[in-house]
């Protein structure tokens, strides 16, 4: 008799490390990175074998952290107890809208019912997972997927303000041509707002690249990755009275003395106000007033990062793997 269950515990065992695996290096520019990170702190590896890992959320109901691997169309949920399983098939493509690639979810966030949010690029939408977390196959319920009456290119990364309005960047990932595709329909890669009172608001569509986002711990500083090859920099603006004000450039790749694989894309603000943020060479850890402390180097491209709620861990994907790092109290 065919045992279904074990098979796909079989499976999985293939993608989940199985042994601890550590990667990487930790460079340290100033000392100030040792409030982070400390010496003896290695990059771990808990799951591999994946496409293109992307968009972890710590999920405190399910103990773990949720990613998406964006090719395969998938998300999976890791935890210390059960190891990595599969959460969501399809993720991201459920043929909503024309689409030119078979994309899944990439950036995912809570709302603040503790409801999923996703970025899903094959979708074209921002999309909430139905309550039920059980759904086989899953259950998803539009938020956003137009603007002014045109599709949006394929939402990448979000992040909730305090009072729960929805910030969201719109790059043309998700197009088998981007800005040259066919099915593009806006001319340009957006910054959005989105609330039940307002709708959608467009805040800017100057970055070529928008990719991760992510607000100051006072609310005052939105930060933007531009992953732009030609313009690899995370962006900064002042949010007054619900728009993106006096744009500048907070930190330039040019300033990074040891550059390594991939571009400035999630990025996420850590209790401190400190920068976790994606880029050339792995995680760059960069202090409020953008200097560079240093970089968590896991040897190959990293997409996004998270932190569970006590900042205890930062948990990465890292093109094929997820792996984390003890962080200091």
């Amino acid at each position: 008799m065919f045992n279904k269950s074990l098979f796909g515990f079989i499976f999985l065992s293939v993608l989940t490390a199985k042994c601890q695996e550590f990667i990487g290096e930790i460079e340290r520019l100033d000392s100030d990175m040792g409030l982070f990170v400390s010496k003896e702190s290695k990059i771990e590896v808990l799951a591999s074998g994946f496409s293109w890992a992307e968009g972890p959320v710590w999920v405190p109901k399910l103990n773990g952290v949720l990613f998406t691997d964006v090719p395969k169309n998938k998300a999976y949920l890791w935890t210390e107890r059960q190891g990595l399983s599969v959460f969501l098939d399809p993720s991201g493509m459920t043929n909503h809208a024309p689409h030119s690639s078979n994309e899944g979810a990439n950036g995912l966030v809570l709302d603040s019912n503790d409801a999923l949010v996703l970025s899903q690029h094959g979708d074209r939408r921002v999309a909430r997972l139905n309550d039920n977390w059980q759904l086989d196959p899953p259950s998803y319920e539009t938020v956003i997927d137009h603007f002014e009456g045109k599709w949006l290119n394929s939402p990448n990364d979000l992040v909730f303000s305090k009072n729960g309005d929805l910030f969201f960047t719109d790059p043309p990932y998700g197009l088998n041509q981007q800005d040259d595709d066919i099915l593009k329909e806006l001319d340009f890669n957006g910054i959005f707002k989105w609330s039940k009172k307002e709708g959608i608001v467009l805040l800017n569509k100057t970055l070529s690249r928008p990719n991760g986002i992510a607000f100051s711990k006072d609310e005052k500083t939105v930060y933007i990755g531009n992953s732009d090859r030609e313009n690899l920099i995370i962006a900064a603006f002042d949010y007054i009275d619900g728009a993106l004000k006096n744009k500048r450039v907070f930190f330039n790749s040019k300033n990074i003395l040891r550059k390594g694989p991939g571009s400035f894309d999630g990025l996420k603000v850590h209790s401190s106000g400190t920068i976790f943020a994606t880029g050339p060479g792995g995680v760059l850890v960069i202090g409020p007033e953008g200097k560079h402390l240093g970089t968590i180097r896991p040897g190959k491209a990293t997409a996004n990062c998270a932190f569970d709620v006590a900042e205890d861990y930062l948990y990465l994907t890292s093109t094929d793997v997820l792996a984390r790092i003890k962080l200091n109290k």
